[in-house]
Protein backbone atom coordinates (compact mmCIF):
# COMPACT_ATOMS: atom_id res chain seq x y z
CA UNK A 1 0.00 0.00 0.00
CA UNK A 2 2.67 2.39 0.88
CA UNK A 3 4.03 2.72 -2.54
CA UNK A 4 0.72 3.94 -3.82
CA UNK A 5 0.50 6.69 -1.07
CA UNK A 6 0.54 10.48 -3.01
CA UNK A 7 2.73 12.86 -0.64
CA UNK A 8 1.64 16.55 -1.94
CA UNK A 9 3.71 19.09 0.02
CA UNK A 10 2.38 22.95 0.49
CA UNK A 11 4.97 25.27 -0.77
CA UNK A 12 5.55 28.91 -1.15
CA UNK A 13 8.81 29.30 -2.84
CA UNK A 14 10.98 27.44 -5.15
CA UNK A 15 13.66 26.25 -2.80
CA UNK A 16 10.74 24.94 -0.97
CA UNK A 17 9.72 23.24 -3.64
CA UNK A 18 13.14 21.53 -5.09
CA UNK A 19 13.46 20.40 -1.48
CA UNK A 20 9.85 19.01 -1.30
CA UNK A 21 11.02 17.29 -4.46
CA UNK A 22 13.92 16.10 -3.13
CA UNK A 23 12.79 14.44 -0.26
CA UNK A 24 10.08 12.35 -2.24
CA UNK A 25 7.21 14.79 -2.43
CA UNK A 26 4.75 13.27 -5.33
CA UNK A 27 3.09 16.61 -6.24
CA UNK A 28 3.03 20.50 -5.05
CA UNK A 29 0.20 22.89 -4.29
CA UNK A 30 1.88 26.26 -5.12
CA UNK A 31 0.90 28.79 -2.64
CA UNK A 32 1.76 32.43 -1.50
CA UNK A 33 1.25 33.82 1.67
CA UNK A 34 1.07 30.33 3.61
CA UNK A 35 0.54 32.91 6.96
CA UNK A 36 -2.92 33.40 5.10
CA UNK A 37 -3.52 29.62 4.61
CA UNK A 38 -2.07 30.08 0.85
CA UNK A 39 -3.16 32.52 -1.85
CA UNK A 40 -2.60 32.96 -5.43
CA UNK A 41 1.04 32.69 -6.35
CA UNK A 42 2.76 34.79 -8.83
CA UNK A 43 3.18 34.23 -12.31
CA UNK A 44 6.75 34.75 -11.92
CA UNK A 45 6.67 31.68 -8.91
CA UNK A 46 4.71 29.75 -10.61
CA UNK A 47 6.96 29.40 -14.03
CA UNK A 48 9.99 28.72 -11.92
CA UNK A 49 9.22 26.03 -10.48
CA UNK A 50 7.79 24.84 -13.53
CA UNK A 51 11.10 25.06 -14.98
CA UNK A 52 13.03 22.97 -12.43
CA UNK A 53 10.44 20.21 -11.03
CA UNK A 54 9.61 17.34 -12.67
CA UNK A 55 6.47 16.69 -10.39
CA UNK A 56 3.18 17.95 -10.84
CA UNK A 57 2.54 21.53 -9.70
CA UNK A 58 -1.17 22.35 -8.17
CA UNK A 59 -1.69 25.73 -8.37
CA UNK A 60 -3.86 27.71 -5.34
CA UNK A 61 -6.27 29.99 -6.79
CA UNK A 62 -6.98 32.20 -3.70
CA UNK A 63 -7.48 36.33 -3.86
CA UNK A 64 -7.53 36.97 -0.35
CA UNK A 65 -7.33 35.90 3.10
CA UNK A 66 -9.98 35.54 5.27
CA UNK A 67 -13.20 33.56 4.52
CA UNK A 68 -14.18 31.69 1.65
CA UNK A 69 -17.46 33.48 0.46
CA UNK A 70 -16.91 35.24 -2.48
CA UNK A 71 -18.43 38.41 -4.47
CA UNK A 72 -18.76 38.52 -8.21
CA UNK A 73 -15.62 40.83 -8.62
CA UNK A 74 -13.40 38.07 -6.95
CA UNK A 75 -14.84 35.65 -8.72
CA UNK A 76 -14.36 36.92 -11.71
CA UNK A 77 -10.15 37.57 -10.52
CA UNK A 78 -10.11 33.91 -9.82
CA UNK A 79 -11.67 32.80 -13.19
CA UNK A 80 -8.73 35.49 -14.71
CA UNK A 81 -6.22 33.26 -12.21
CA UNK A 82 -7.16 29.95 -13.55
CA UNK A 83 -7.15 30.95 -17.14
CA UNK A 84 -3.39 31.93 -16.61
CA UNK A 85 -2.44 29.04 -15.17
CA UNK A 86 -4.78 26.65 -17.88
CA UNK A 87 -2.10 28.38 -20.20
CA UNK A 88 1.08 28.22 -17.78
CA UNK A 89 1.91 23.84 -17.86
CA UNK A 90 0.14 23.53 -13.72
CA UNK A 91 -1.72 19.75 -13.71
CA UNK A 92 -4.34 21.67 -12.04
CA UNK A 93 -5.74 24.38 -9.75
CA UNK A 94 -6.76 24.46 -5.90
CA UNK A 95 -10.19 26.71 -4.90
CA UNK A 96 -13.03 26.54 -2.60
CA UNK A 97 -16.40 28.82 -2.41
CA UNK A 98 -18.91 28.74 0.33
CA UNK A 99 -21.57 30.29 0.49
CA UNK A 100 -22.95 32.46 3.59
CA UNK A 101 -25.15 29.88 5.24
CA UNK A 102 -21.70 27.49 5.27
CA UNK A 103 -22.98 25.52 2.44
CA UNK A 104 -20.98 24.58 -0.64
CA UNK A 105 -21.45 27.57 -3.92
CA UNK A 106 -22.31 25.16 -5.93
CA UNK A 107 -23.08 27.53 -8.68
CA UNK A 108 -20.02 29.40 -8.81
CA UNK A 109 -17.82 25.96 -7.97
CA UNK A 110 -19.38 24.58 -11.11
CA UNK A 111 -18.50 27.46 -13.33
CA UNK A 112 -15.11 27.23 -12.24
CA UNK A 113 -14.55 23.71 -12.30
CA UNK A 114 -16.02 24.00 -16.12
CA UNK A 115 -14.04 26.76 -16.66
CA UNK A 116 -10.55 24.95 -15.40
CA UNK A 117 -11.11 21.88 -17.31
CA UNK A 118 -9.18 20.08 -18.51
CA UNK A 119 -6.80 20.62 -15.71
CA UNK A 120 -6.93 18.53 -12.42
CA UNK A 121 -9.30 20.86 -9.93
CA UNK A 122 -8.64 20.38 -5.75
CA UNK A 123 -11.33 21.78 -3.70
CA UNK A 124 -9.75 23.08 -0.37
CA UNK A 125 -10.24 22.75 3.02
CA UNK A 126 -13.03 25.31 2.83
CA UNK A 127 -14.90 22.59 3.03
CA UNK A 128 -13.74 22.20 6.65
CA UNK A 129 -15.89 25.13 7.42
CA UNK A 130 -18.90 24.12 5.79
CA UNK A 131 -22.13 23.12 8.56
CA UNK A 132 -22.24 20.10 7.54
CA UNK A 133 -18.72 18.36 6.27
CA UNK A 134 -20.69 15.80 4.79
CA UNK A 135 -23.62 16.51 3.16
CA UNK A 136 -20.69 19.15 1.51
CA UNK A 137 -18.41 16.39 0.26
CA UNK A 138 -22.18 14.65 -1.15
CA UNK A 139 -22.63 17.86 -3.06
CA UNK A 140 -18.95 17.65 -4.35
CA UNK A 141 -19.40 14.73 -5.80
CA UNK A 142 -21.96 16.19 -7.78
CA UNK A 143 -19.62 18.75 -9.53
CA UNK A 144 -18.38 17.66 -12.89
CA UNK A 145 -14.74 18.52 -13.24
CA UNK A 146 -14.01 18.93 -9.57
CA UNK A 147 -11.07 15.62 -8.96
CA UNK A 148 -10.02 15.71 -5.23
CA UNK A 149 -10.77 17.54 -2.04
CA UNK A 150 -8.24 18.66 0.63
CA UNK A 151 -9.38 18.05 4.02
CA UNK A 152 -8.89 17.69 7.66
CA UNK A 153 -12.25 16.43 8.48
CA UNK A 154 -13.58 19.44 10.11
CA UNK A 155 -10.94 18.88 12.70
CA UNK A 156 -7.39 21.09 13.70
CA UNK A 157 -5.57 18.13 12.08
CA UNK A 158 -5.83 15.06 9.60
CA UNK A 159 -5.22 12.55 12.57
CA UNK A 160 -8.30 14.39 15.18
CA UNK A 161 -10.92 14.09 12.17
CA UNK A 162 -9.28 11.08 11.16
CA UNK A 163 -13.18 9.29 11.45
CA UNK A 164 -14.90 11.24 9.52
CA UNK A 165 -12.50 11.14 6.89
CA UNK A 166 -12.97 7.65 7.40
CA UNK A 167 -16.64 8.31 6.62
CA UNK A 168 -16.13 10.48 3.00
CA UNK A 169 -13.59 7.61 2.03
CA UNK A 170 -16.26 4.91 2.61
CA UNK A 171 -19.18 6.98 1.03
CA UNK A 172 -20.78 5.15 -1.75
CA UNK A 173 -21.01 7.08 -5.17
CA UNK A 174 -17.66 8.83 -4.16
CA UNK A 175 -15.69 9.49 -7.46
CA UNK A 176 -13.55 12.54 -5.65
CA UNK A 177 -10.28 11.26 -4.02
CA UNK A 178 -9.85 12.61 -0.65
CA UNK A 179 -6.48 14.50 0.25
CA UNK A 180 -5.85 14.21 3.95
CA UNK A 181 -4.25 17.33 5.60
CA UNK A 182 -3.60 19.33 8.58
CA UNK A 183 -0.66 18.19 10.95
CA UNK A 184 0.50 15.68 8.49
CA UNK A 185 4.06 14.54 8.97
CA UNK A 186 6.58 11.71 8.32
CA UNK A 187 6.00 10.11 11.73
CA UNK A 188 2.12 9.90 11.13
CA UNK A 189 1.51 10.02 7.33
CA UNK A 190 1.24 6.17 7.20
CA UNK A 191 -0.93 5.88 10.50
CA UNK A 192 -3.29 8.38 8.89
CA UNK A 193 -3.51 6.60 5.52
CA UNK A 194 -4.14 3.20 7.02
CA UNK A 195 -6.72 4.46 9.48
CA UNK A 196 -8.75 6.11 6.81
CA UNK A 197 -8.08 4.15 3.68
CA UNK A 198 -7.17 7.87 2.09
CA UNK A 199 -4.41 7.31 -0.60
CA UNK A 200 -3.24 11.10 -0.81
CA UNK A 201 -1.75 12.86 1.72
CA UNK A 202 -1.02 17.10 2.22
CA UNK A 203 1.54 18.94 4.38
CA UNK A 204 3.81 22.26 4.66
CA UNK A 205 5.87 19.28 6.08
CA UNK A 206 4.79 15.98 4.81
CA UNK A 207 8.09 14.79 3.25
Amino acid sequence: MHNSLIFEACVESLDDAIAAEKRGANRIELCSALDQDGLTPSPELTLKCLQHLTIPVMAMVRPRGGNFVYAEDEILLMEAEIEYFKGSGVAGVVFGLLTNDGAIDVENTRRLAKLASPLEVTFHKAIDYSDDILKSFQELNTIEGITRVLTSGGMDTAWNGRNILKQMQDIPGRRIEIIAAGKVLPANRLQIAEFTGVSELHGQRIV
